[in-house]
């Protein structure tokens, strides 16, 4: 079976809060998500299998810049393509957009989301010590979050 990307709706909002429920440590609030597909600044999309929300990916446009502000894959479908499938499609929207940049930061305890990003061409800017709340497996720790940004300028590699 093949995937498709759909932008996402209000309408799919059930989906998308069942698939960060199974998928974060720390998930979006129903608030968060709802307001997340109905800002014009953002850009909520989703990868199906049949009628089954794999993954969700979410791109703010900033003056200049678009940044990655989230994306989730429901853990049964890991390892399949689903992050990649949207990163690039992102990629491509902020490219489309005018974006000289797309930024993001992930837990660096992340290992495959950091080899996933590195993949596409983003390249670490720097560090913010005790970002994120504890995961489960840290030890009630915070820890950093990795910046990292990848030019987009129409040479860029995909």
């Amino acid at each position: 079976m093949t995937m498709r990307l759909e932008r996402l709706a209000v309408a799919h909002l059930d989906a998308v809060e069942a698939l960060e429920e199974a998928g974060q440590v720390h998930p979006w609030r129903r608030a968060t998500l709802a307001r997340a597909l109905v800002d014009d600044t953002l850009e909520a999309w989703g990868a199906w299998r049949d009628a089954t929300l794999l993954g969700h990916a979410v791109l703010a446009w900033l003056p200049f810049e678009a940044e990655l502000q989230a994306i989730t894959v429901a853990p049964h479908a890991r390892r399949q393509g689903v992050a990649g499938m949207l990163l690039a499609h992102l990629v491509t929207r902020a490219r489309q957009g005018g974006a000289e940049r797309l930024l993001l930061e992930v837990r660096e305890s992340n290992a495959p989301a950091l080899s996933l990003y590195r993949q596409y061409g983003f390249g670490e800017d720097g560090r913010r010590r005790g970002y994120y709340p504890p995961a489960e497996t840290r030890g009630g720790e915070r820890e950093a979050a990795v910046l990292m940004s990848r030019p987009l300028a129409a040479r860029a590699v995909d």
